[in-house]
């Protein structure tokens, strides 16, 4: 917060100098930064506000035909899907959401459930490296190479990645990956990054059309895919320039230490709800199926009451999910979390549950 807060002085103090001489250079090497800890190279990185953004980009850039298809799990966040449904309604082309269903036990499970929606009319695969409602940790990498077998392209949701799980952008091999800073790693809010490999910049689109279009010398970064993302009129860069700080803070504070720390604590709330429930995990408790972040299977509840009771009540926050036929607690474990925290809630779980079920 002192890095960021810092930076609005600093543009405040002199807005014109800041933001029309300095900015490029600042950005760019807030970027490299950024692209060592996700092994991509800063030219093929652009800030953008979140991973919501990334998803309209690129999705409004694809030059989908009637029937083209775009296929995703049924795993998704709600945000994203809806930019896909968007543009698919304006084209004619379709949105196919292939059911991975839980609990699971195997990446090659996951990978010939999914695979099974591939056909002849597949342009696009869309799916999240950690899922948001279910948590998973989809076999992306794995998937990846096979679709650059087919020549399919592929689109990588990382908003839960970058600072719960180690993220290396050249080893999984996505055409397209967006994702947040502000989230696992720790940076302030409105800071997410796009990558895109260098072969497959000359598709995309500027969502916000301003002047990188006709980028002049005063501005130009030497790439098109910089200049027609970074600058989109006036705004606050702040939450991008602290990027850096946030991972240094990460690498200062053993970060890899932590992760495990954070999943161990996790695993035992998952095993503690679970035995409070009498309900089976819905994927092995010490596999790599999930990080910092996990579910729990709860009873068929009023979801609405439940959570409002939970924070009203007992002050903890919590997302409660229905997916497909199944309800369950979502769990994040971070670095400032105690099994207090855990009890906490399952004591509330416990308290609260028998009142709410459906």
């Amino acid at each position: 917060m002192e890095i960021y807060q810092g930076w609005q002085k600093k543009l405040e103090c002199q807005p014109v100098r800041f933001l029309a001489r300095d900015l490029n250079y600042l950005l760019l090497e807030a970027r490299k930064v950024l692209g060592a800890y996700l092994n991509a190279d800063a030219c093929d990185l652009v800030f953008i506000p979140n991973a919501t953004h990334g998803a309209n980009i690129i999705a409004r850039s694809m030059q989908l035909s009637l029937d083209d298809e775009i296929l995703a799990t049924d795993h998704e966040y709600g945000a994203c899907d809806y930019a896909w449904e968007f543009v698919c309604q304006k084209t004619g082309s379709n949105y196919i959401r292939q059911p991975i269903p839980l609990p699971v036990h195997s990446d090659e499970e996951m990978i010939e459930q999914f695979w099974k929606g591939v056909s002849p009319r597949t342009k696009v695969i869309y799916l999240s490296h950690i899922t948001s409602p279910t948590a998973l940790r989809l076999p992306v990498k794995r998937i990846c190479q096979r679709a650059k077998e087919m020549d399919i392209l592929t689109v990588v949701d990382a908003a839960h990645s970058p600072g719960q799980i180690p993220v290396d952008l050249q080893d999984l091999g996505a055409d397209v990956v967006f994702g947040n800073c502000h989230k696992w790693m720790l940076s302030p809010k409105g800071a997410g990054f796009l990558y895109v490999r260098r072969e497959v910049q000359p598709m995309i689109e500027p969502l916000i059309v301003s002047w990188g279009y006709h980028a002049t010398d005063e501005i130009a970064t030497g790439s098109e895919f910089i200049d027609y993302l970074q600058w989109t009129g006036t705004h606050d860069p702040a939450a991008y320039l602290s990027v850096p700080a946030a991972i240094r803070f990460m690498q200062e504070n053993a970060w890899d230490s932590v992760r495990k720390e954070c999943h161990a604590l996790l695993m035992n709330a998952i095993e503690q709800i679970c035995d409070l429930v009498e309900l089976s995990p819905l994927y092995p408790l010490d596999s790599s199926f999930y990080a910092q972040m996990g579910i729990a299977p709860i009873p068929n509840s009023a979801l609405s009451n439940l959570k409002n009771r939970l924070y009203e009540e007992y002050k903890v926050e919590v997302p409660l999910i229905q997916w497909r036929d199944k309800q369950f607690v979502r769990i994040s474990v971070q670095v400032y979390n105690e099994q207090e925290d855990i009890d906490a809630l399952s004591c509330a779980l416990k308290s609260l549950l028998p009142e709410v079920r459906v």
